[in-house]
This record gives C-alpha cells, structure tokens and sequence, in this order.
C-alpha cells in the first residue's frame, strides 16, 4: 500500500533539493521571459537532469511560464535552474520588452472634439 502512495505522490525531489537550498534566482525572470539553450551548451558538463530537461526543452526559445509546464516544476524552481544555466554560459535571456500603455482614442477623440468647441 505505501509503494503505492509513493507512486502516487510524483516524484520524491524535493524541489529545495533541485535549487540547492536557492529559494530566489539573481535575476528576476518573468514568466514571459523567452529563454534558448545558447549553441554551446555542453550537456556534459556535469549537469543535474533538470538542468538537462530545461536545456533540451530551449532548444527554440520558449517562456519562462511553457518551460515550467513542459518540465513540471513549479515556476519558482525553473527561475533557480535558468539562473544556473545563464550564469554559465548555457543559455540566452530575452526579457520582455517594457510595456507601454496606449492612449485611449475615446479619450483622445473627445479632447479632439472638446477643442474643436473652443
């Protein structure tokens, strides 16, 4: 019954053990954020298997949000593992662009017609 209840429960990491104990990436990473495995990432360089998965899954770029779906590992998590590969030359950050706000064009048009009043 207790194998089971093992199987049951996903897998045994937990995921302070996958991060090393890191609660908090350097770098704020967006769920947006597009990542892409930089072209020489060495997947033989002693990596841990979610390094791995996370490497294999950027192989296009991908958001911060589907790369945390794809491997099943809570947003959090992923940050951690991509701050890991940034630092190490694995991997190419793109941040999303600032966003502006557009003006309202009902607002605009009624200023418009306001000083057509005048």
């Amino acid at each position: 019954m207790a194998e089971q209840d093992d199987d049951a429960a996903g897998p045994l990491v937990r995921p302070y053990a996958m991060t090393h104990g890191r609660t908090r990436a350097s770098a704020d990473f967006d769920l947006i954020t597009l990542v892409v495995a930089a072209r020489a990432a060495r997947t033989d360089e002693g990596w841990e298997p979610e390094h791995l998965a996370i490497l294999e899954r950027a192989r296009h770029p991908v958001s911060v949000a589907e790369l945390a779906a794809a491997v099943n590992l809570p947003a959090g998590v992923v940050r951690v593992l991509l701050d890991d590969l940034r630092a190490r030359g694995a991997l190419i950050v793109r941040m999303p662009a600032a966003r502006t706000a557009r003006p309202d064009l009902d607002l605009l048009k009624a200023v418009a017609h306001g000083l057509q009043a005048l």
